[in-house]
Order: C-alpha cells, then sequence, then structure tokens
C-alpha cells in the first residue's frame, strides 16, 4: 500500500473513553476520509450535521445519506473507509460501547 493519501484525513477528537464507552467526534471536509479500519466494538454513530457518506466496503462502494440527528449502530467487525462525498463540512458523534 502507498504511504501517500489520495484525500485529506478526517479529524478524530476523543471526548471520552472510560469503563462502558469511548465517544469520538469525526470532523471531515468534503473529500475527507477516516481510511480504512475495522471497528473492534459496535457502536452507534449520531450525526451532527446532514452527512452524505461514500461508504468504501469489501462488497462495493455505496453512498448513503443520513440527516442530522439522526442515528444508527452497527456491530462490532465492520471494516471500511467512511468519506465525505458532499460539498459541506461534515460531522458527527461515534459511541463505541465495550
Amino acid at each position: 500500500m502507498s504511504q501517500y493519501r489520495a484525500r485529506p484525513p478526517a479529524l478524530a477528537t476523543l471526548l471520552l473513553d472510560d469503563d462502558v464507552v469511548r465517544i469520538t467526534r469525526w470532523d471531515f471536509e468534503p473529500g475527507a476520509d477516516t481510511g480504512v479500519h475495522t471497528h473492534g466494538m459496535g457502536y452507534v454513530v449520531v450525526p451532527m450535521t446532514d452527512c452524505q457518506f461514500l461508504l468504501e466496503e469489501k462488497g462495493g462502494d455505496r453512498r448513503v445519506d443520513i440527516a442530522k440527528g439522526a442515528a444508527y449502530r452497527r456491530d462490532a467487525g465492520m471494516e471500511h473507509n467512511v468519506v465525505n462525498a458532499g460539498d459541506q463540512p461534515m460531522s458527527f458523534i461515534e459511541v463505541e460501547y465495550k
């Protein structure tokens, strides 16, 4: 894999990490991404802005639009890259449960 990135990185800000949860705020410029990663814990995402996701997954890429304040959850083991596919900054809160 190349050491160079074609996209700017999303910014992760750790808000809380204790025995129960890890809470991270993610901020994305247009086109920014998280990089490919696998979630070791189940998690909930709550968008702080309207989000236009490009999800790059093993089974193929897909676009998902999620409204500000709408929440969803995923089980541990999810592997993907999350990209801001919109033309505006986007942010969400990720709550991982231990």
